[in-house]
Formats: C-alpha cells, structure tokens, sequence
C-alpha cells in the first residue's frame, strides 16, 4: 500500500488508489482533482444525480471508474491507498469500518484539500462552525474581507468546495470556510489561523447516535480549534464554545477572544447601546473599545443576527483587518433568502420566512426576536426535542400552527410549558404526495385568523423539510406565495 500522510499538491500521485465514497459536489471534486494529480479514482456513490451526471460522465471519459447503484457504497475495493469521504457517511459506515480494519487512510473532502493548498502561497483559513448560523457568518466574513480589498472566497460548506478553492491556479489572499461537525470529524492536519465554534444545541441526533451523541458531537466541534494560531473566538453565552477553546491544542501566543451581545469585557468584542465594538484587537483596550458599526447598519436587529456579525468581526479583526472594513462589509452584507426574511407587512402583520431554522435551538433564536408570535413549526425533528425552546420562548406565543411528521414532539412539548397557548395543527401526507402550495395555503389562512395587528408571523420550523419538501428553500418558497397571494387575490391577512 502507498504511503499518502506527507502528499501535497507538488508531489507525484502516480500510483496512488484512492476512492472516493459519495457523489456530491464535494466528491467530485476531489474525483476532478485527484485525477488532475494522476492518481487512479475510484469514485462510488449510491447514486449520481441529474445535475452532477454530466460531470460524472466527463471524469469517467478523463479516467475515473465509477462504481454506482445500490450498496454500491458498502464494499471497499481491494488495493486501496486512500478514502475520501462526503461528510454524509457515518463513521460506522460499512465501507469506513472495512477501510478501518485495513489500515486505510480515511480523509474527508476538507481534510484533501489542506493538503493541497499550495506551499508558496497557502491562503490561510478562517473557519467558523456551530449549530446554527455558520453559513451568514461566513458569508458577512468574506463581505469584511472582499471590502479590505482581500481576494476572498466562502468555501467548504457553503460556497465553493474546497479542494476547488486551493487548487485556483490564482491563489486567494484568505478563504472564509464554514465547516460542520460532519466534516470536521474527518479532519486531522488541518489548522486554521483563527476559527469561531458560534454555539452549541441539541442536533443532529439521527448522526450522534447514543449514549456519547452529543459527546461526540462537541468533540468534533472542537476539533476546528486545533492548531489555531492567532484567535479562537467563543459565545460567551454558551460555556461548551468556551469549554472546547480551553480543551484545544493551539500554536503558542494564539487568544481566546468572547463575542457577546453584552457590553464586551477586555478580550472580547460586543455591543454597546446600539454599536458594535471591539475591546480585543485595539491598543488602548483596558480602557477604550473601537466603534465597529452600528446595529442599524445590519441587514436585521435579531440578537442571533447580531451575534453572528460580532463573530465574523472578531475572526476578521484578527486577520488583521481595519475597523473601516469591518463597517463596510457588514452593511454591504444581505444574507440568502429564507433567513429572518420579511415577506409582507400588511393589516399590521408582519410575516417572515426562516425556513432556514431547521433545529429547535435555531428556531429559539429567530423567536427570540419577536413578540408576540404566531409561530409555525414542525418537520422532520431528527430526534431533537422542543422543551428548552418553549420554556424560554412560551410567553411570546400567540398561537402555534404545526405542520409535518413529527409536529406530535413539539405539540408535546407546548402542552407540558405552555398549555394554554393555542395550537392548530395542518396536516397532509399522512397518507400521499404532498401538495407543498395547498398545504401552506392552509397554514397561512390558519396562522392569519390567529393572529392580531402588531403580531408577527414565523415560519421558523425547527424541523428538516424533507417530510413534506424537497428542501428548506422549497418550503420557504411555498410560505412566501401563499402569504403573498393571500394578500393579493383575497385580502385575506388583514
């Protein structure tokens, strides 16, 4: 077996076997770069589809073999010198157990692409995870770095893959990259110049399965802090964030610096009155904090939102980056659609779409930013549980309306902390298709005889929407054309 641990992108892979188990965007990716490195791919997937077939077709006819079909991704080929794994596979995989027992090297697609980065010009890497927000975190970073003038990319779990990002024949300046728990789980070299876990909840639980779950789920959070050089940026109101940077192996002379939607003690960046500031990377900061921006130069007040700003500022200011910059980019910053997106405003009720909460504890905190609420939720709960969220967010309530498969949990959970809160519950599917757009038709007619002038509407499911949607966008989609077309061939929310 060929030895890859020290193979970078200036190295010959000629000989090397590598396979490549699943067909994503991130594994064909890894199929396109390990062949343009002459290495022999194997990729195997339980399916390719529709939008990836062309490129499936292209490796294969560039040399690529493709093993695809069901089980197709169970069996280890013989002679393999490496696996590289979609962050999809559990660790207990059939597949990975098989690499295990054989010694076989199993890296993720990230894990590929740290290798890779070119050793002249290796853009360093400022990585965020968390339960919740990674992605506009990322995203408002890479607007901070863009507006100092930086060649920035978002990458890994948004974005660009990341093995495409390192093998850019231009290399960037720095590279913002949203990792999950999946991902990092199959990390070992890697080590960003300064990383952010934004927060810790209950998820994910249908992956961090047992006793250890949630264990394990924090373990392989923190592996984003390993090797850290210059910050590890923690929720000060989360101890597990703060927890994992104490726990993690960083380069010497590397800081611990707290984000808070308080006023920020010394080493740490926050919010007073109505600004953003910074009382970690300023000379005078005993006893004088920077002006970042102002909340009101936000896309959105909503404290998680905030939060997530004061995260990306904390990684970007420790990248160097000016406090110009750092307004600029966040107010140049619009996050993607179905995140606190306001989709009317009509008869006094506002009504958005944060189809994007899809766990209770994203959910809290879009709920945290309204009140009173007509609250709609429900999905696929993935084993997570709804009674930390109606405990903080039960008196906020004016009516819960509860769709999908498991909308039983949370209906549970609001008789047991919030009984006299009304629920309504649509249902469909039970037994057939499900018609996304007759479906919210009724949730929307549903949620506007609840609610009152000054309430907010939330689609905030806590819940994943493969149940009933094809994805969360799809969901989102259909809440914001009943609600528009409610308004405008009925008037019916007023």
């Amino acid at each position: 077996m060929t030895d890859v641990d020290g193979l970078g992108r200036k190295d010959s892979w000629r000989g090397v076997r590598a396979v490549v188990a699943g067909f994503g965007a991130s594994g064909a990716t890894a199929v396109d770069n390990l062949l343009h490195l002459d290495a022999d791919v194997t990729a195997v997937a339980d399916a390719v589809g529709p939008r990836l077939q062309p490129r499936a077709e292209l490796l294969e006819a560039l040399g690529a073999r493709f093993r695809v079909g069901e089980g197709a991704a169970t069996m280890l080929p013989d002679d393999v010198d490496l696996v590289v794994v979609s962050p999809g596979f559990r660790p207990d995989a059939p597949l990975l157990v098989q690499a295990a027992e054989r010694g076989v090297p199993v890296w993720g697609e990230v894990e590929l692409a740290w290798r890779l980065r070119d050793p002249e010009r290796p853009a360093p890497w400022l990585c965020v995870t968390g339960t919740n927000g990674k992605t506009t975190t990322v995203q408002m970073l890479d607007s901070i770095l863009r507006a100092a003038g930086l060649r920035s990319v978002a990458a890994g779990n948004v974005g660009l893959p990341l093995t495409e990002a390192v093998m850019d024949p231009e290399p960037y300046d720095v590279i913002a990259v949203e990792l999950s728990s999946f991902q990092l789980h199959y990390v070992s070299t890697m080590a960003a110049e300064s990383a952010a876990v934004l927060n810790f909840a209950e998820d994910h639980l249908d992956w961090y399965s047992g006793a250890s779950g949630m264990d394990d789920y924090a373990r392989d959070k923190g592996r984003i802090y390993q090797g850290v050089a210059r910050a590890c940026v923690y929720n000060v109101a989360d101890p597990t964030t703060e927890r994992l940077v104490r726990e993690a192996d960083v380069v010497e002379g590397a800081r611990a610096i707290g984000f808070t939607l308080g006023i920020p003690s010394v080493g740490m960046v926050g919010v007073v009155e109505d600004l953003l500031v910074d009382r970690a990377f300023v000379d005078e900061r005993q006893s004088s904090a920077a002006e970042l921006c102002a909340i009101a130069d936000l896309a959105s007040p909503a404290p998680h939102f905030v939060a997530n700003a004061l995260a990306a500022a904390a990684l970007a200011r420790a990248h160097g980056i000016g406090q110009a910059a750092v307004r600029d980019g966040l107010r140049a910053f619009r996050p993607d659609g179905h995140r606190i997106a306001v989709v009317a405003e009509h008869a006094g009720i506002t009504w958005v779409d944060d189809s994007k909460a899809t766990n209770p504890h994203a959910a809290q905190s879009s709920l945290a930013a309204y009140d009173p609420v007509v609250w709609v939720a429900g999905g696929l709960a993935k084993g997570a549980t709804f009674d930390e969220l109606v405990r903080q967010v039960g008196r906020r309530l004016r009516s819960v309306v509860l769709i999908g498969r498991d909308r039983a949990v949370i209906a549970e959970a609001l008789a047991r902390h919030a009984p006299d809160v009304p629920v309504i519950e649509v249902t469909a599917g039970e037994t057939g298709p499900v018609d996304g757009a007759d479906l919210m038709r009724r949730v929307v007619g549903a949620a506007a005889a609840a609610a009152r002038p000054g309430d907010t509407v939330l689609l905030a499911p806590g819940c994943a929407s493969m149940d009933q949607f094809s994805d969360y966008a799809a969901r989102g989609d259909a809440f914001a054309a009943a609600v528009r077309a409610a308004i405008a061939e009925h008037d019916t929310l007023g």
